[in-house]
């Protein structure tokens, strides 16, 4: 009798094994299906938002739009029939692999090629995808149906599964593979696992004679893995020749970092350097002089202590290398969010001509000091030897030391202590809500409560010509932060017209206007600005800061993003 129960006990676990495989393949099937469904809409709102910019608009509308198109399928698949439902899941799965896998590719493709009919590409991926993952759950439910008879055991492991497998597929997407691939090679990653955990229970159910058009399901299957697998080996070559479509001049480096595109393009005939952010221009190489030195060398001719400054943006180490002129300066921090920008200047051979070595200054260290961390996002620059010093030890003058900070300027200002006798913002434009944070209100409250008394600060605020409102919005909202403030403008050839504003809160206008009119040089080489310049640039034509806008940006109300999105670089048409 022992040997009798013996004998049996491991055949009743494999039938039960057997019986339940169906099922934990399907609940598989979901995990990896609701991973890949929600990484495959922020994969969708991230490439329109490289493009068009507006992260916000991007993530709302295309996520709502993909959820209308689940809601629709989920309609629509009461009209199909109980026939062939495996072979329906399996054409869903590699249509759905297909698509997903290729849509960041053929969306950047139309807006390079096909630039009047981008919306209409967009939005059929947008919509075909979200049809598609629409169809999932109701066709797994119905397969499942055939296993576990229960109607809420069925509903719990299909929906439990798809909704575990978002969260992790989050997961993944925040901290694993937006640090470590480009978003091209993520579409084809999610879609090659999810896939392949469909090819599994394709080949369970094929083992087990419940394929119906066994030929065809067969043939989809080894089409799409042989795509996926192709797209994924071409996809970073295909992305370099689609790339180089937004550009004018030859790109001769890219890099997707965590937070943005970066690139730089080179003019041979012009021998003109182009850095762009997200496509977005950031310097010529021609003219970048006059952006930069109209930044710095006014604040720092009327601060009365230039001991301490701090750089908030800056990344490329433009306004670092006219900040280093200064013998007087101790210790420059620089804060950038993104520190492939800070590698990328310290490293490349053109970043680093037109820095003049900022980053490799006799003050400054390229190489983080090990061990000194804020947050986990802190590096510490070094002393070190000027290049090309030729003594024993370092001379023991009097130098500079060169902080960096990767992190949010904002976070930055309300976690770490100091104070500075010059603040230089150096910020990209409020395109994007991100950006717009850092031209609030309750931003400017946190620079001011960082200066010195008798401290400045210089920023860059648009064009006063080409976003006229953005430029006066950015100068209400310092005014309102409790500063007094003293815009100026120039013409960057590359970018038209530009404007900058002073910023400072215990000295009235006339002293500052007073010191401008008596500053005879500059106590530093220049190659473009001179005291003449800067006076000149203190005049606007008629009319050009006046305007009927009362308003400030906020945190909680970004009306700058407003001005910027809908009225800059478009004539003077009013808003509604």
């Amino acid at each position: 009798m022992g040997r009798d129960a013996g004998g049996t006990a491991p055949a009743v676990l494999r039938r039960g094994w057997s019986a339940h495989l169906p099922t934990i393949l399907l609940a598989s099937c979901m995990f990896f299906t609701g991973a890949a469904g929600l990484v495959s809409e922020y994969i969708l709102s991230t490439v329109s938002t490289y493009i068009l910019g507006n992260s916000i608009e991007q993530f709302s509308v295309i996520i709502a739009l993909m959820l209308l198109m689940m809601g629709l399928a989920g309609y629509l698949q009461r009209y199909l029939s109980d026939r062939h439902l495996l072979d329906k899941f399996i054409l869903v799965e590699s249509s759905l692999a297909l698509l997903a896998g290729f849509a960041p590719l053929a969306i950047y493709a139309s807006f390079g090629y096909l630039n009047s009919h981008f919306r209409l590409i967009q939005y059929f991926f947008v919509i075909s995808i979200g049809l598609l993952i629409g169809f999932e759950i109701p066709l797994v439910l119905r397969i499942n149906q055939r296993y576990v008879k229960n109607l809420g055991a069925n509903l719990a492991s299909t929906y439990a599964f798809d909704y575990v497998g978002s969260f992790v597929g989050a997961l993944v997407w925040t901290y694993v593979l937006l640090r470590t691939f480009p978003i091209t090679e993520i579409s084809f990653i999610i879609a090659g696992v999810n896939f392949a955990i469909a090819a599994v229970t394709f080949a369970y159910f094929l083992s087990r004679g419940l394929i119906t058009y066994r030929r065809l399901t067969l043939a989809a299957v080894l089409v799409t893995v042989a795509a996926l697998v192709y797209g994924y080996a071409q996809n970073r070559d295909w992305s370099q020749l689609l790339e180089q479509r937004f550009y004018r001049d030859p790109v001769v480096f890219s890099e997707l970092t965590r937070y943005q595109q970066l690139a730089l393009t080179h003019s041979s005939s012009a021998n003109d350097y182009r850095f762009f952010i997200n496509g977005n221009l950031q310097f010529s190489s021609v003219d970048e002089a006059i952006y930069h030195e109209h930044l710095v060398h006014p604040v720092m001719s009327l601060v009365p202590d230039r001991r301490r400054v701090l750089v908030l943006g800056g990344g490329d180490g433009l306004a670092l290398r006219e900040l280093l002129k200064y013998p007087r300066v101790e210790t420059v921090t620089l804060v950038d969010i993104d520190p492939a920008i800070i590698r990328v200047a310290t490293t490349h051979p053109v970043l680093n001509m037109l820095n003049e070595d900022a980053f490799a200054d006799a003050r400054v260290s390229a190489q983080p000091s090990p061990g000194v961390t804020a947050s986990g996002e802190r590096a510490i620059l070094q002393q070190v030897p000027k290049r090309g010093y030729a003594g024993g030890d370092v001379p023991l003058e009097p130098v500079g030391r060169v902080e960096v900070f990767t992190v949010d300027a904002d976070r930055f200002l309300g976690e770490v202590g100091g104070a500075w006798n010059a603040v230089v913002i150096d910020l990209p434009d409020p395109s994007s809500i991100e950006l717009s944070k850092l031209y609030s209100r309750e931003f400017y409250g946190k620079v001011r409560r960082v200066l010195t008394p008798g401290g400045m600060v210089a920023l860059q605020a648009t064009s006063p010509y080409h976003a006229k409102e953005s430029f006066l919005a950015i100068n209400r909202t310092l005014q309102a932060a409790g500063f007094q403030t003293l815009p100026y403008h120039d013409n960057v050839p590359s970018f038209g017209d530009w404007g900058w504003i002073l910023a400072w809160y215990d000295a009235p206008e006339t002293e500052i206007r007073g010191k401008l009119a008596s500053l005879r040089s500059f106590s530093v080489p220049t190659r473009y600005l001179t005291p003449e310049v800067v006076r000149q640039a203190l005049v606007f034509g008629k009319g050009r800061l006046e305007t009927e806008r009362t308003d400030i940006s906020t945190l909680m109300y970004p009306r700058l993003l407003d001005y910027y999105r809908y009225e800059s670089w478009r004539g003077e048409r009013r808003a509604p």
